[in-house]
C-alpha cells in the first residue's frame, strides 16, 4: 500500500508549524487569513498559482504516417498531463491496423513496437510526451504458386553467373 507514513504506522507525534498543530488541524484550516502567526500580510492564492504556459497552451500533435484511420489527421491540442495516454492510444491504432491488415491478406504480424518519446517544456518545465513512432513487421504467406515458380525459373538463370576463380 502506498500512502503518507503517518497514516501507515500511526501519528508520529505532536508538531506545530506555525499556527497548524497535529492536534488541532480543523482550527487551523478554519483560521486562514491574509495574515500570518507573525503579523506579515499572505499573498492570496490566485497569485501563487503559475501563469498557463504558452508553450503547452500552443502545441499540437499531428500525425506524420499514411494510415488514413487513424486519430490526429489535423493538429490537436493535447494537455501535458494526458499526453501519454493520448499517444499510446493512438499508436496503439497503428499496431491495430497493422493485425487487421495482416488477416485480410493472410499474412501475420511478425512483431509490431510502439516507441514513445518523452520530452520536457522549456518554458514550465513539465514533462510530456512529444511523439511516438510505431514499427511493425508483417510476413504474408507465399504458397501462391505463381511466385513460387517465378523464383525458381530466376534462380535457375541466376546459378553459375557468380564464379570464385581464386583457387
Amino acid at each position: 500500500m502506498i500512502g503518507p507514513v503517518a497514516y501507515q504506522y500511526g501519528p508520529l507525534g505532536n508538531y506545530t508549524v506555525g499556527n497548524v498543530s497535529s492536534v488541532r488541524p480543523p482550527e487551523a484550516v478554519d483560521k486562514i487569513a491574509n495574515v500570518d502567526s507573525i503579523g506579515r500580510d499572505k499573498i492570496s492564492v490566485a497569485e501563487t498559482r503559475p501563469a498557463e504556459c504558452q508553450t503547452c497552451k500552443n502545441r499540437k500533435y499531428v500525425d506524420a504516417s499514411n494510415d488514413g484511420n487513424v486519430s490526429f489527421q489535423t493538429p490537436t491540442h493535447i494537455s501535458p498531463q494526458s499526453s501519454h495516454a493520448m499517444v499510446s492510444a493512438h499508436e496503439q491504432e497503428h499496431v491495430t491496423n497493422a493485425y487487421s491488415s495482416a488477416s485480410q491478406k493472410d499474412g501475420r504480424v511478425e512483431y509490431a513496437s510502439v516507441s514513445l518519446k518523452m520530452s520536457v517544456c522549456p518554458e514550465c518545465h513539465t514533462p510530456y510526451v512529444a511523439g511516438g513512432v510505431t514499427k511493425s513487421q508483417i510476413k504474408y504467406d507465399t504458397s501462391n504458386p505463381y511466385e513460387n515458380s517465378r523464383k525458381s525459373l530466376e534462380g535457375s538463370v541466376l546459378k553459375g553467373m557468380n564464379v570464385n576463380q581464386t583457387i
